[in-house]
C-alpha cells in the first residue's frame, strides 16, 4: 500500500521505498497535538513481539495491540510491515554498539564483529529471516558498517571490495545462524544423530564415494554451534586478503551491506 494512501495516517508517511524519508525525517507530524506515540516505542513493541512469538506474529493490528493504540494510527509512523520491519532491524542493530574495540589486527577485529552479529541473531531469532529481503541502512546499521570499514582499514583493498567484504560476512552469520536456529527448533536428538552416522558410513562403504570415505575418516572436531561457527568464520576471513582478478566483461557491482 502507497504511503500516501495509508488508511488513517498522516498522508505522505514513509515507508521502506523512500530512506532518505523513513531515516531522515522526524517520527511525528509537524502539524496537531503531539502525539500519543514514538516511532522508537512502537518498533520496540513490533520487536519484543516479534521475539515472543517469530516474525509471522507481527502484524499491525497485534503490534499496535501492545501498545494500546488503533491500528490505523500505527500508519502514521508505519505505512506497511515491510517498513516496519525496517524498522525492527535497525533497532536491533543498536544492540551491536559500541562494539569491541578494535585491535588494528584486522583478521581478529572482523572476527569480532562476526561474533557479534551472531549473538544479536541468536537473540532476535527472527533476524536471519529479516535480512534475506533487500533493507536499506538505517543509522544503527550504518554505524556499523562505519565501524567495520574502519576494522578493514589495513586491508589493501579498494571500498567497494570491503563493502563486499562486509555483506559477506553478514551472509554468513546470517546463513549459519539460520541453520542453527533451523536445527534446534527441529530436536535433534542423539537417536537421529547416531541414525544419521550410521547411514553415512553405510554410503561411505559402498564403494562409490571414495573422498566422502576418507573425509569421514579423518578425525572427528567438535561439532558445538559456537566451534562450528568459528571454525567457519576462521576459514572464511583467512583468505580474504587477496583481490580477484578482474576481467574486461565483469560488470559493475554495487554491493549493499547489511547489519
Amino acid at each position: 500500500m502507497p504511503a500516501s494512501a495509508s488508511p488513517g495516517g498522516r498522508s505522505g508517511a514513509p515507508g521502506a521505498d523512500d530512506p532518505h524519508g523513513l531515516w531522515l525525517t522526524p517520527d511525528r507530524p509537524r502539524r496537531g497535538r503531539r502525539p500519543a506515540f514514538t516511532r522508537e516505542a512502537i518498533t520496540a513493541a513490533a520487536v519484543a513481539l516479534a521475539d515472543a512469538e517469530g516474525l509471522d506474529a507481527v502484524t499491525m493490528r497485534a503490534v499496535a495491540a501492545r501498545v494500546g493504540a488503533g491500528v490505523m494510527s500505527l500508519y502514521s509512523y508505519a505505512p506497511d510491515k515491510e517498513t516496519l520491519l525496517e524498522l525492527m532491524v535497525d533497532h536491533v542493530g543498536g544492540e551491536l554498539l559500541p562494539p569491541t574495540p578494535l585491535t588494528g589486527d584486522w583478521r581478529l577485529d572482523l572476527k569480532a564483529l562476526a561474533r557479534h552479529q551472531r549473538a544479536l541473531m541468536l537473540r532476535h531469532p527472527w533476524l536471519p529471516a529479516a535480512l534475506s529481503a533487500r533493507r536499506t541502512l538505517g543509522p544503527h546499521t550504518l554505524a556499523f558498517v562505519e565501524h567495520a570499514l574502519v576494522a578493514l582499514r589495513p586491508l589493501p583493498l579498494d571500498g567497494a571490495a570491503k563493502l563486499e567484504i562486509f555483506s559477506l560476512l553478514t551472509g554468513f552469520v546470517a546463513s549459519h545462524v539460520g541453520h542453527e536456529l533451523t536445527r534446534t527448533a527441529a530436536g535433534d536428538s542423539p537417536d537421529r544423530a547416531t541414525a544419521e552416522a550410521r547411514y553415512l558410513a553405510a554410503v561411505a562403504a559402498d564403494g562409490h564415494h571414495p573422498e566422502l570415505a576418507r573425509a569421514l575418516a579423518s578425525p572427528g572436531r567438535p561439532l558445538t554451534p559456537e566451534a562450528t561457527f568459528t571454525r567457519f568464520l576462521d576459514r572464511l576471513v583467512d583468505g580474504l586478503d587477496t583481490e580477484p582478478p578482474h576481467t574486461g566483461s565483469e560488470a559493475a557491482t554495487n554491493p549493499e551491506p547489511t547489519p
